[in-house]
């Protein structure tokens, strides 16, 4: 791209808006920014790009910017059938998103995370991993700063790891990872692309420009991304919870890779299965980085988790309070559920993604969850569903803050209080980090009428 020659409509002014135009801006681009929502962040954000050159666009001056730009730099927040992109599409424009604006101009190693669980704990750890070993690692994308804020920083000599979702899937095409993994594929964001073809195809897209001298991290107990490694040119490495003859797998309780005991599962401070499948992922990656497996796999092992996923909040009145608020989808709150080692209060709930509840309820009558806390715009497809599951032990409130003070009260001494809510947070909150804050303030008694 030559900066100079071509005009910028930055769309959707949040953390990855922000990072593209004042990248575009500072190589001297002429740049306009739209947002069609209001807010006094956004504001300011908007005041602040504008004393740089950029030019802020509202409603009745779209078209007319639309018609100008050459270039639109979609935020993953809106979707790609949105009317926006569908203008420039329909004038054979370019659209591309901030991790693609980032990709080409990376000049660090690259090692991309995907998957519809896990992604953010697989890519924590590949970052704790290469820290131990004495490299400059960076996370980024869905995870930290945006790709594009990172590129100037990282040399040849440094890696990025990237979290990529589905939705900045959908711009990205440039990005040549030397190692992808792709954690697992079940059903997550249907409101937003319609089917399980279009979100296991967008998940495929992080192996698409893989050649032989790239690596694909593969889980094969998954049975939809094990057949990947099918279809694509680059050498593929497989992670599983069955002895393999090669790649990284768990048996008896330990650890191996590619013949070779590592630890016990065990010995790990993030406990867990699903924490156990992220760490092999991390161990794969490590081994086709020649990284030292036995510096690896201390890394592994001390590495205490991240937040907002089964993360013990604080323990009050002989109750625990566990935030899982990055569980957004079934599977997830599924995975929580299974970790609970005591009888346990569940809240679920929120906007919904458009995909099917009444397995997480016959999961959930199988399981150490005595009650069950419906809220949020969701809450009567959940009671549908749990009533199709025959599931009765369960109350029903609209507002987050209520549901959280209504668990606390049905949990008994000796109980666990779980928000696992396998649901978007974004018909209350900003997203799961707001939510699950919001959880820790109300359940640490912050505020005193709970």
């Amino acid at each position: 791209m030559y900066f100079k020659n071509q005009k910028f409509l930055v769309a959707g002014i949040s953390k990855s808006g922000e990072s593209s135009a004042r990248f575009l801006l500072k190589r001297g681009a002429e740049v306009y920014l739209y947002d069609d929502v209001v807010s006094d962040k956004i504001s300011a954000t908007m005041a602040e790009l504008a004393a740089l050159g950029a030019r802020p666009v509202e409603e009745d001056g779209l078209e007319r910017a639309i018609s100008l730009c050459d270039v639109l730099v979609l935020s993953p927040g809106i979707p790609i059938d949105n009317s926006l992109p569908v203008s420039f599409r329909r004038q054979g424009k370019c659209i591309i998103g901030e991790e693609e604006l980032g990709a080409l101009f990376l000049r660090a190693t690259a090692v991309a995370v995907t998957g519809t669980n896990g992604k953010t704990t697989t890519v924590s750890m590949i970052d704790s991993v290469l820290k131990a070993s004495g490299k400059n690692s960076v996370m980024c994308g869905n995870i930290g700063d945006p790709l594009v804020g990172e590129v100037e920083e990282l040399g040849f000599d440094d890696f990025a790891v990237i979290e990529i979702s589905s939705f900045q899937l959908e711009t990205l095409s440039s990005l040549r990872p030397h190692v992808a993994v792709i954690t697992n594929i079940t059903e997550d964001h249907l409101n937003r692309h319609y089917n399980m073809e279009n979100y296991i195809f967008l998940k495929s897209k992080i192996l698409r420009n893989l050649r032989g001298s790239e690596y694909a991290v593969l889980n094969a107990d998954d049975k939809i991304v094990a057949s990947f490694a099918e279809k694509i040119r680059c050498r593929v490495i497989f992670f599983s919870m069955e002895p393999r003859s090669d790649g990284v797998w768990c048996e008896n309780g330990a650890v191996y890779c590619e013949g070779t005991r590592l630890f016990s599962a065990n010995d790990m401070r993030a406990g867990g299965l699903h924490n156990l499948y992220n760490a092999l992922a991390a161990l794969a990656v490590a081994r086709v980085l020649g990284l030292d497996m036995k510096i690896a796999a201390q890394a592994v092992c001390s590495f205490k988790g991240v937040r907002h996923r089964i993360e013990t909040v604080c323990e009050r009145d002989g109750k625990i309070y566990i935030d899982d608020s990055k569980g957004t989808n079934v599977d997830a709150a599924i995975k929580a559920v299974d970790c609970m080692r005591r009888e346990t209060v569940l809240l679920l709930g929120g906007k919904d993604k458009g995909y099917e509840y009444y397995p997480l309820f016959k999961k959930i009558k199988e399981s150490r969850v005595v009650h069950t806390v419906l809220y949020g715009e969701n809450r009567f497809r959940l009671l549908s569903a749990a009533q199709e599951a025959g599931y009765t032990s369960f109350s029903l409130c609209s507002d987050f803050e209520m549901a959280v003070k209504l668990a606390d009260h049905t949990a008994k001494p000796g109980q666990n209080v779980l928000l696992s809510p396998a649901s978007s947070s974004f018909d209350e909150f900003s997203g799961f980090e707001e939510r699950g804050d919001a959880f820790a303030r109300l359940v640490k008694g912050v505020d005193e009428s709970l």
